[in-house]
């Protein structure tokens, strides 16, 4: 095969085809290629690190700088379940907070037709969220070549933002566009091209322990409690007034 298709798109040649596989055999591959997955994210730790210093110094040097998720497809996904998550758990501001989905935010329920390859709206977005230096844009492609996220990456950088790049081929394009670079090279899925698998489980660790060390460094985490979150149900309330009995 051509050494231009990402590994993720490969067959996978470790097993019989999951589909030839008894049921209880089939649980076990891909439960340890999830597994797998987690290695490569520790493979990964020095990137990781570093991506994670540089966020946390660019986001308490601009304080109307925003942290923004940019994907298609699955890594949108991902990144969208990562980034609404970091108001309720540590109050960090809405207003500090973007997405920048392929497809627009139907996408997020519905397969859009063509929206990966759109590089007209990803131009257009960036211009749209008026995307400066104070600004960190995370960018997630499992193929590494997505041309939607590649073009909305070289957009940002062009207007100086910070740009973190994740990628789970080697070789991809999105590389390019990166201040900072983390390699996830997860290769074939057990179901040929399905990056929603061990690419998608590595991609969603990866983007947790950023955001959530990110919120560490800024203080927004105190002897391990989630001290900032913000009480949205009756359950969230009796935490939060255990967590100030904790702390006080």
């Amino acid at each position: 095969m051509s050494k231009n298709i990402p590994k993720t798109e490969l067959l996978y040649q470790k097993s019989k085809p999951i589909d030839h596989l008894s049921l209880f055999d089939g649980l076990s591959l891909m439960i340890k290629e999830h597994k797998d997955a987690t290695l490569e994210v520790k493979r990964s730790i020095n990137s990781i690190e570093r991506a994670i210093e540089a966020i946390y110094k660019h986001l308490t040097s601009n304080s109307k700088g925003r942290l923004i998720y940019v994907g298609a497809g699955t890594s949108a996904r991902i990144g969208v379940q990562d980034g609404v998550e970091l108001f309720p758990t540590f109050n960090w501001p809405k207003e500090r907070l973007d997405f920048i989905i392929a497809g627009g935010i139907n996408a997020l329920m519905n397969a859009v037709e063509n929206a990966e390859d759109d590089t007209y709206s990803a131009e257009k977005i960036v211009e749209d969220k008026l995307i400066s230096h104070e600004d960190v844009v995370i960018g997630v492609a499992a193929s590494g070549n997505t041309p939607f996220t590649c073009r909305v990456l070289e957009k940002a950088k062009t207007q100086k933002a910070l740009t973190i790049v994740i990628s789970n081929n080697p070789n991809g394009e999105i590389l390019k566009c990166g201040d900072h670079k983390i390699i996830l090279n997860t290769k074939a899925e057990v179901i040929a091209g399905s990056t929603r698998l061990k690419a998608g489980t590595s991609q969603k660790i990866c983007l947790n322990v950023i955001s959530s060390m990110v919120m560490v460094k800024m203080g927004r985490v105190k002897n391990g409690l989630m001290t900032e979150m913000v009480p949205t149900n009756e359950k969230l309330r009796l935490r939060k007034k255990k967590l100030i009995n904790l702390i006080s």
